[in-house]
């Protein structure tokens, strides 16, 4: 329950992520977030009692559940193109940076302690936000054009030429200027129905993959394998995720979106095999000696593979897909099946674990066989086009 309540705010703070960020800005919502973060924070380091500890997780998870739509939304809109993938992929080398550091810091510290080195981002956050300018795009959206014109300078360069970008922006700002406000119900209508089933589906494989069962339990999932202590495995895991991520960054404008969603997903179904034949062996009997290797081999494979394509790149595509009148709504949505999906496979993880763990980890590979074949029928390829094409693209 303590594990999976964290999705559980996440949830909360999604469904109420795109309004926000459309009333308060992009900047207003990341503030906001912070401030759910470090009440949260705060709540488990005072905690004297398990409902005080559930409260500090759930605040945590609220604030989370916001930053997951309003980051990548921001960096979408105030990155140029040809730099847009690798800038979004920023965001999750810096959420798997801050993973691996906390893992490695929990195998050394306490748990009060761990809780309140989570406060230093958020304040850091807090400050940073007073030296960055608002998105461009939000700020002709609401019609303050000067300060639009103003923060689009001051994010390409004070001598760069952005009269035609700016001119595109306020284009694509005006022919939606007419079109009345779009309710949750209304993302089903066909001119909008492709781009959900691409946001909501990249999250529904994204999650049950099975990355967060993986994920929160490494620990006993290496011991349960045969490993005396899991700490090795699990710092292992912690430092394989970030030059993956960084490989990652580099090549979202190069190779492509599709083409690391595809190896990603193929990396994940091979990680998971191998994890699923280390705990049918055991059951067995049989090659007792190679049982850990390849328990911490399957998972080692599939975060690395994860971290490629599986981990960022649907959170840069949500970024991409919609139009800037349904962003709010439709990344709701999306974020909210993310999180929805992320609860589900926290909380059954232990659960499927005790009825099979080779069942588990054969399930979770056949999801990651599905996304392949979803991602060569259905998603389209994103690189090297402007929000703008992308969006005229899907609904043509």
């Amino acid at each position: 329950m303590f594990g999976s309540i964290i999705t559980i705010g996440a949830m909360f703070g999604a469904i109420t992520s795109g309004r926000i960020a459309d009333f308060i800005g992009r900047k207003g919502a990341m503030r906001l977030s912070a401030v759910f973060c470090i009440t949260g924070w705060l709540a488990v380091y005072f905690s004297n009692e398990a409902w005080s500890l559930d409260v500090g997780r759930f605040c945590t998870g609220f604030g989370i559940g916001i930053f997951s739509f309003v980051v990548p939304v921001f960096i979408a809109e105030i990155a140029p193109k040809n730099l847009r993938g690798g800038l979004a992929t920023l965001n999750q080398l810096m959420i798997v940076c801050g993973s691996s550091i906390a893992y490695i810091l929990g195998t050394v510290v306490t748990w009060r302690a761990l809780a309140l080195t989570g406060l230093l981002p958020c304040f850091l956050l807090l400050v940073g936000l007073f030296f960055i300018p608002e998105s461009p795009r939000w700020l002709a959206k609401v019609g303050r054009q000067k300060e639009f014109e103003v923060a689009l300078r001051k994010l390409r360069g004070k001598d760069a030429d952005v009269s035609c970008e700016a001119a595109e922006i306020q284009a694509s700002i005006d022919g939606l200027l007419d079109l009345p406000k779009v309710r949750m119900l209304d993302l089903f209508d066909p001119k909008y129905i492709r781009p959900v089933i691409v946001g909501v589906g990249l999250m529904v494989f994204q999650q049950f993959g099975g990355i967060n069962g993986i994920g929160f339990y490494s620990t006993e999932t290496f011991v349960a394998a045969g490993f005396s202590s899991g700490k090795v495995g699990t710092i292992a895991y912690a430092i394989i995720q970030v030059p993956i991520t960084v490989l990652g960054a580099m090549l979202m404008d190069k190779s492509g979106r599709r083409p690391l969603l595809t190896v990603s997903a193929t990396g994940m179904f091979l990680g998971c095999i191998l994890t699923g034949a280390s705990f049918f062996f055991k059951g067995q009997a049989l090659l007792l000696e190679w049982v850990p290797i390849l328990a911490v081999s399957g998972v080692l494979v599939y975060i690395a593979t994860f971290s490629i394509g599986m981990g960022p790149v649907p959170w840069v595509i949500m970024s991409e897909i919609f139009p800037i009148h349904v962003k709010g709504v439709a990344g709701s949505l999306v974020v909210l099946v993310n999180w929805l999906g992320a609860w589900a496979v926290s909380y059954t993880f232990n659960f499927l674990m005790s009825w099979s763990s080779t069942g588990t980890f054969l399930m979770y590979a056949g999801f990651s066989v599905l996304t392949v074949a979803f991602v060569a029928k259905v998603v389209p390829e994103t690189k090297g086009k402007t929000l703008e094409e992308i969006q005229a693209s899907i609904n043509s």
